[in-house]
């Protein structure tokens, strides 16, 4: 069974709402910051260097506590970087708590919360990542806006290929299927994609051939 991660709703910038993909149902949000935001167009692939539990991470308090840290090899997620900003791994927010320029990588720590919501946890040494820089409203998006919160999993159940396009069929919980609609849109570990079908438990989508060779999705 392959797991992936789903973020199935849309949100807006300024003054912002939470708002699912069903036309005429909105449910209010807080506001958001706009420079914590993604598109779901993939920069690049990253390279897990490291995923380690460790027990002297920095706490709040300046004491020391355990925690898990992942290691990531990247280009171009560290243009512009600075400690404390946020970066998209696999459609997730995540936070950099430290820049190896020499080695071109980035650490993160993987609060409790987000290793319950999350595969990141099983990502092992050289699994390839998908990777985004956060990016400010304003600018071009050519996917949608992505909060990188994850809203939940699916399962693949099926791929077959028609001509050049690699079509995907998932599986999900009634929660997060009531919120998909054909032709709407979703980010699946990152990325963002149309929705082409839907049912009552499950919904495909499809990556044409450069979306293919850009992303990984298991």
């Amino acid at each position: 069974m392959i797991t992936i991660l789903i973020f199935a709703v849309l949100i807006l910038p300024g003054d912002a709402f939470l708002s699912t993909t069903v036309p005429g149902v909105t449910t209010k949000a807080a506001k958001l910051d706009p420079l914590n935001m993604f598109t779901g167009i993939i920069e690049e692939m990253g390279e897990v260097v490291s995923l380690v539990e460790r027990e002297d991470m920095p706490l709040w308090d300046g004491t020391e506590g355990k925690g898990t840290e992942l290691t990531v090899k990247a280009k171009i997620a560290l243009e512009d970087a600075y400690l404390g900003c946020s970066i998209s791994v696999n459609g997730v927010c995540l936070t950099a708590t430290s820049l190896g320029e020499e080695d071109s990588t980035f650490k993160v720590g993987l609060a409790p919360e987000t290793l319950r919501r999350t595969y990141l946890g099983k990502l092992q040494q050289g699994d390839a990542v998908n990777l985004e820089r956060a990016s400010e409203i304003g600018g071009r998006n050519s996917g949608h806006f992505v909060q990188g919160h994850v809203d939940g999993v699916g399962t693949v159940q099926e791929r077959w290929i028609d001509d050049d396009s690699l079509f995907y069929k998932i599986e999900t919980t009634p929660e997060i299927m009531k919120y998909i609609v054909p032709k709407g849109f979703i980010a699946i570990d990152g990325t963002s994609l149309t929705v082409c079908e839907v049912d009552k438990s499950s919904f495909t989508f499809m990556l044409v051939e450069y979306t293919q060779k850009k992303i990984i999705i298991p």
